[in-house]
C-alpha cells in the first residue's frame, strides 16, 4: 500500500490521502454496506484521472468514483482507490440558454446547476430530495430521478453526451448513433437483438442492470444513455452535457387524501393524463404532527404548472376533481409550498425510524411497478411484511409507480440477516410478477444486483457481464456491483460493531441508552453536507467554511462509527483523527433539529472528549473557558473586575492571558460588569407583580457580563404582573424558594452557600464528571423550587438548552434531572403560559439579527416570534450560527472559521438592515461575535421591552 500510494502522489495533481482518517470517511455510503478503501485521492482533472488507473491498473488495484457519498445500495463504497469527485471537479463549465444546455463536472452539486440555470427559466429535471448534496456524476451514475420525473423524466432521459475514461485508459465520448462505444459493443448488440427488444420491463422507472436496449437502432443507438445508471462499473466520468428543461412562470400544488397508501396509490395513475409535474406519496406515520395537512391516512402531492398562477390553479382545481376525493388543499404561495415539499423530502430520514423509535433500514427503498399495478402490488408488498413479521411505511414517487421504504431489519443478529435474505429473495420475485423493476431509482450496488436473475434471467444477466467485459477487460471498476455480485448479505457495516454496549456517561434515552445505537444513527443522507442554508436552518456551519467531510455531521459520525469499529481507527476514545474532526465542531446542536435523523454531534463530542481527555492533560482553553463560572464567581467574591478589566485593556498583559489561556489572538477579552445581576437583585426595591410566581434563573453570563438583560428581564417580568423570585443559594434539607439572599435559620450550621449553574461550559469542553457535579448540586439547590412546581425562566438560550436537553440525558439517573428541565421556559415562553393577558409595548420597528443555534435546536422560537409580532417587531431573524458558539470561538485556532461562519447570515443581514432597525440576538455568544466582528450591538429580546416600557410609562431603570 506504501508503494501505491507514492506512485500516485507522484503521478497527480490532486490530494491523495491513505491514512486513517481519510479512509474511515468513505467505508460507507447512504447504504447499510461498509468496505474499507486502500486510500482516497480527490483528482484536480481528467488527466489526473487517467493517471490514478494507470497506477491502479498497473497494481491490480479497483477504483470507485464517488460523488456525494449519498448511494442507498452500496455502490460508492469500495476496496481499492476512492476518486472524490466533489473537491475539485466540482465545475459547471458551460450554459447554455439558448440550446438549452449544461456542461458539468460529475462532482458538480445538482443545486448549483439549478441556481445558475433558474435565472434563464430552465433548470435540470431530475431532483433528487437529495439535490442540495448530490452530484451531477452520481445521479448518472445511479441514473436518478426525483419527484418531478413524470415531466421530466430520469437523469438518463436529460443526457446528451458524456466524456467517459476507461480502465485502460481509452478517452471516449459516448453519445447517439453508436459515438464513444468500446470496441466490440456494437458487435454484442447486433447478435442480442432479439433480447434485448422483449427482456426488458417497459416501465417508466426500469433503473436496474445495464440499459443495453438504449442501444437498439430503433433507438438511436445511444451509448450515453447506456452508460447511464452503470454506477461507475463501465468508465470513469468525468464530464458531461445535459440537457435543460423550461420551467413553468406559475405552479401549484394540490394536496389530495386518502385512507391509506393503497389507496393513494390507485388513484395516481389516473392523474397522469392531467399532465402533472409531481404524483408524490406518503403516508401518516412519516408526517409531523401540525403538518397542515387535509385530514387522511395518506397523500397524494400533485403539482401543477402553467405561464400564470391562475393557469397552474386551475389545472391544479381540475386535478383535485378528478382526484375524486373528500378533502384536498391546494397551495398556490411558494413559501408554503416549500414548507410542504421539506415534509416529503426529510422522509428519506424520517423513514428511518419507526413510530416506536426503533430503527429502519435502506435495502428495498426504491422497487417500482408500472403505475396502474402500483395499488395491488404495495397490498401483497404489505402482507409480505407481516408474514416476515417486519414493519416499514411505504412514500415516494407513486405516479412513476417507484416506492421508497426502509424496513426494521435486524441486522445485527444471523438470524435477522437470514430474514433480511429471505424477505429480500420474496420480494424480488414479488416485483417480477407485478412486472416492476429491482430498483426504480438509486441503482442495484450490492443491495440488489445478487437478485437480478430473479427479474431478467440468467441469459440477459450473463450479457451484462459481456458488456462489462468489454468496457471493462480487467474488472477493476467497482467490481463486486451490478455483475459478478457480492453477496447482498456480506460488508454489512454494523457487523464491525462491538457486541457490547459501549460504557459512556450521557444517557442516550432515545437510543435505548446504547452509544453504538446513537452514533448508527447516520444513514448518510448528508443532509449536512448542503453547502448553503436558508431560513432557519443550520446545520452544518463548519461543513460550509471548510466543505471537507470530516467536518461535517455525516463524517463525524462517520469516524466514531470506524472508531467502535477499532479496524482502522486503532486507538479508541484516544484517536487523534476522531478528535481532529471534532476541533471544528462547534456544538451549535443544529444536527439534533435539523439532522432528519436527529444526530447529536454536540453531544457525541462531550462524550468524546471526556473520554479522550481522561487522565490526561486538556487543553488551555478548556480550563480557562471550560471553568469560566469559577472564575467569574472568584472574581465576584474579590471584587475585582474593575481590575481585571484594566489589565485586559492593556495589550501585552492581554496578550500574555490569552496566549496562557488558549484563546484566539484576534479576539477582544468581554469586559466584566462592574456589579453582577444578583448585587444589583439585593439592593432593589421589593418585588412588584402580584400575579404568577416564577423564578429567574441567573445564568453566568447575566450574572457576570450582562447583567443588563437580567434588570430588563425582571423589568418585563413584573410589568406583566409575574413575582420575580432567583433560586435559593443554600441547600438545606427543607428549604424555602429563595430570592438570592434567603438563610434558612435551621439550616445555617449545615448548608452551604452555592450557585446553581447549568453546567453549559464543563459540557462543551467534555468535563463531564465536573458538569454532573455542578448539576447535582444545582438540583439540590433547586429541591424547593420543584417541589413548588415553578417555572423556571432562563434568559440565556445556552443555558435554557442545556438544562432542557443536556440536564436529563447527563443526570438520567436522577428523577429531578427531568423535572427541572420540564420547569426551564424561555423568556417569551414563560410571558405567553403565565401572562397571556398582557400587552407588550408596542416597538414598531423592523427587526434583523439571528435566532441562537441552540434555541432552534432545542428549545423552537415560536413563542419568541408570537412576542415579536405582538410587538409590533416586523421581519424574520436569520438562522444559521454565529460562529463564536461558546468557548468555540474564543479558543485558538478557531477565529478564521468562527468569522466566516458569522459572514454566512448573521453579518450580512445587519449590514443590510436599514437605519432603524432593531438588531435582536438573544445569545451572548451571539451578541459578542457581532460586537467584536462589526462593533453593532445587539440585544436581547428583554431589553427592547423594558425600553419601550420606559418609554411608555416614562420610568427609567437606575443605572448600575
Amino acid at each position: 500500500m506504501t508503494d501505491l500510494a507514492g506512485e500516485l502522489r507522484g503521478a497527480v495533481r490532486g490530494e491523495v490521502g491513505f491514512d486513517a482518517g481519510s479512509r474511515a470517511l468513505v467505508t460507507m455510503d447512504a447504504s447499510n454496506y461498509r468496505r474499507v478503501p486502500l486510500g482516497v485521492v480527490a483528482p484536480r482533472d481528467a488527466d489526473d484521472v487517467a493517471a490514478v488507473l494507470e497506477v491502479c491498473r498497473a497494481h491490480g488495484v479497483p477504483v470507485v468514483a464517488r460523488g456525494g457519498g449519498t448511494s442507498i445500495a452500496g455502490q460508492a463504497t469500495g476496496t481499492g482507490v476512492v476518486l472524490d469527485f466533489t473537491r475539485h471537479m466540482n465545475g459547471l463549465l458551460e450554459l447554455d440558454p439558448g440550446g438549452c444546455t449544461a456542461v458539468v463536472q460529475p462532482g458538480l452539486v445538482l443545486d448549483r446547476l439549478q441556481a445558475a440555470a433558474a435565472p434563464h427559466g430552465l433548470r435540470f429535471g431530475p431532483d433528487p430530495s437529495t439535490h442540495s448534496r448530490c452530484t451531477l456524476g452520481g445521479m448518472i451514475a445511479n441514473n436518478s430521478c426525483g419527484s418531478h420525473s413524470v415531466a421530466w423524466g430520469t437523469t438518463a432521459d436529460n443526457v446528451r453526451e458524456l466524456s467517459v475514461l476507461t480502465a485502460r485508459g481509452q478517452r471516449l465520448r459516448p453519445g447517439r448513433n453508436w459515438a464513444g462505444a468500446p470496441d466490440g459493443l456494437r458487435e454484442l448488440v447486433a447478435g442480442e437483438l432479439s433480447r434485448l427488444r422483449t427482456g426488458f420491463p417497459d416501465l417508466p422507472r426500469r433503473i436496474s442492470g445495464y440499459a443495453l436496449d438504449a442501444l437498439l437502432p430503433e433507438r438511436g443507438a445511444d451509448v450515453a444513455r447506456s452508460f447511464c445508471g452503470s454506477e461507475g462499473t463501465l468508465g470513469i466520468l468525468t464530464e458531461a452535457v445535459v440537457g435543460l428543461v423550461e420551467v413553468p412562470r406559475a405552479r401549484a400544488l394540490a394536496v389530495l387524501s386518502y385512507a391509506d397508501e393503497s389507496a393513494a396509490a390507485e388513484a395516481a395513475a389516473g392523474l397522469l393524463p392531467y399532465g402533472p409535474l409531481t404524483v408524490e406519496g406518503m403516508a401518516a406515520d412519516l408526517v409531523p404532527a401540525g403538518a397542515g395537512l387535509p385530514p387522511g391516512g395518506a397523500w397524494l402531492f400533485v403539482e401543477s404548472g402553467g405561464e400564470t398562477a391562475a393557469q397552474a390553479h386551475a389545472r391544479a382545481r381540475e386535478i383535485v376533481r378528478a382526484a375524486d376525493v373528500v378533502h384536498a388543499l391546494v397551495v398556490t404561495d411558494p413559501a408554503a409550498q416549500r414548507t410542504l415539499w421539506r415534509i416529503r423530502e426529510d422522509a428519506a430520514g424520517t423513514a428511518t425510524r419507526m413510530p416506536d423509535g426503533t430503527e429502519a433500514w435502506p435495502g428495498w427503498e426504491d422497487c417500482a411497478v408500472p403505475p396502474a399495478r402500483l395499488g395491488a402490488y404495495l397490498r401483497d408488498f404489505r402482507a409480505l411484511l407481516t408474514a416476515h413479521g417486519l414493519r416499514g411505511t411505504p412514500y415516494g414517487h407513486f405516479g412513476d409507480g417507484c416506492i421508497h421504504v426502509r424496513i426494521d431489519f435486524d441486522l445485527l443478529t444471523g438470524a435477522g440477516v437470514g430474514r433480511f435474505r429471505r424477505f429480500s429473495e420474496e420480494l424480488a420475485d414479488l416485483v417480477t410478477q407485478h412486472g416492476g423493476s429491482l430498483s426504480g431509482e438509486h441503482g442495484d450496488g450490492q443491495a440488489r444486483a445478487e437478485l437480478l436473475p430473479r427479474m431478467y434471467g440468467a441469459e440477459t444477466v450473463r450479457l451484462f457481464e459481456r458488456a462489462k467485459s468489454l468496457w471493462d477487460p480487467d474488472d477493476l471498476l467497482n467490481p463486486g456491483m451490478l455483475v459478478r455480485p457480492a453477496p447482498l448479505d456480506s460488508n454489512l457495516r454494523f457487523s464491525v460493531l462491538p457486541r457490547r454496549p459501549v460504557d459512556v456517561t450521557f444517557g442516550y434515552p432515545a437510543d435505548g441508552g446504547d452509544f453504538r445505537a446513537a452514533v448508527s444513527r447516520c444513514v448518510g443522507v448528508a443532509k449536512c453536507r448542503t453547502a448553503s442554508v436558508t431560513g432557519p436552518a443550520v446545520m452544518c456551519p463548519s461543513f460550509r467554511v471548510t466543505g471537507e467531510e470530516e467536518h461535517s455531521t455525516r463524517g463525524r459520525a462517520r469516524l466514531l462509527h470506524e472508531m467502535l469499529a477499532g479496524e482502522l481507527i486503532t486507538d479508541g476514545w484516544r484517536s487523534t483523527e476522531v478528535r481532529d474532526a471534532l476541533d471544528l465542531c462547534l456544538s451549535c446542536k443544529g444536527c439534533r433539529s435539523d439532522c432528519p435523523v436527529g444526530v447529536d454531534m454536540a453531544t457525541y463530542k462531550a462524550e468524546f472528549l471526556h473520554h479522550h481527555y481522561a487522565g490526561r492533560r486538556r487543553p488551555a482553553a478548556h480550563h480557562s473557558m471550560g471553568r469560566l463560572p469559577e472564575w467569574l464567581r472568584w472574581t465576584a467574591r474579590t471584587r475585582t473586575a474593575s481590575l481585571l478589566n484594566a489589565l485586559a485593556s492593556i495589550r501585552p498583559l492581554a496578550a500574555l492571558g490569552k496566549r496562557l489561556g488558549g484563546i484566539a489572538a484576534e479576539r477582544e477579552i468581554p469586559r466584566l460588569a462592574a456589579r453582577t445581576f444578583t448585587a444589583w437583585w439585593r439592593r432593589r426595591e421589593p418585588a412588584r407583580g402580584t400575579g404568577d410566581p416564577v423564578v429567574l434563573w441567573p445564568d453566568t453570563f447575566t450574572e457576570h457580563l450582562t447583567p443588563s438583560v437580567g434588570r430588563a428581564a425582571v423589568r418585563v417580568l413584573e410589568d406583566a404582573g409575574l413575582r420575580v423570585a432567583l433560586p435559593p443559594t443554600l441547600s438545606a434539607s427543607r428549604g424555602v424558594i429563595g430570592d438570592g439572599r434567603t438563610r434558612a435559620a435551621t439550616a445555617l450550621l449545615t448548608a452551604r452557600r452555592a450557585r446553581v449553574c447549568c453546567g453549559l461550559t464543563y459540557l462543551s469542553t467534555g468535563q463531564l464528571d465536573r458538569a454532573r457535579a455542578v448539576l447535582r448540586r444545582t438540583l439540590d439547590l433547586m429541591e424547593p423550587v420543584l417541589r413548588a412546581g415553578l417555572p423556571v425562566v432562563v434568559l440565556e438560550p445556552s443555558c435554557a438548552a442545556a438544562l432542557r436537553g443536556d440536564l436529563p440525558e447527563l443526570l438520567h439517573d436522577d428523577p429531578r434531572a427531568a423535572r427541572l428541565a420540564a420547569a426551564v421556559l424561555t423568556f417569551a415562553e414563560v410571558l405567553e403560559r403565565h401572562a397571556p393577558q398582557w400587552t407588550p409595548p408596542a416597538v414598531d420597528r423592523p427587526v434583523a439579527g439571528q435566532t441562537h443555534c441552540h434555541q432552534h435546536a432545542v428549545l423552537g422560537d415560536t413563542a419568541d416570534r408570537r412576542l415579536r409580532a405582538a410587538a409590533g417587531l416586523t421581519g424574520d431573524l436569520s438562522g444559521g450560527c454565529c460562529g463564536l458558539a461558546g468557548n468555540f470561538g474564543f479558543e485558538k485556532g478557531h477565529f478564521e472559521v468562527s468569522r466566516a461562519c458569522a459572514e454566512e447570515q448573521l453579518l450580512p443581514a445587519v449590514r443590510a438592515a436599514p437605519e432603524g432597525t432593531v438588531i435582536l440576538t438573544d445569545g451572548f455568544s451571539c451578541r459578542t461575535q457581532l460586537e467584536q466582528l462589526t462593533g453593532v450591538r445587539g440585544r436581547h429580546l428583554a431589553e427592547v421591552l423594558a425600553e419601550a416600557l420606559e418609554r411608555r410609562t416614562g420610568e427609567t431603570e437606575p443605572m448600575p
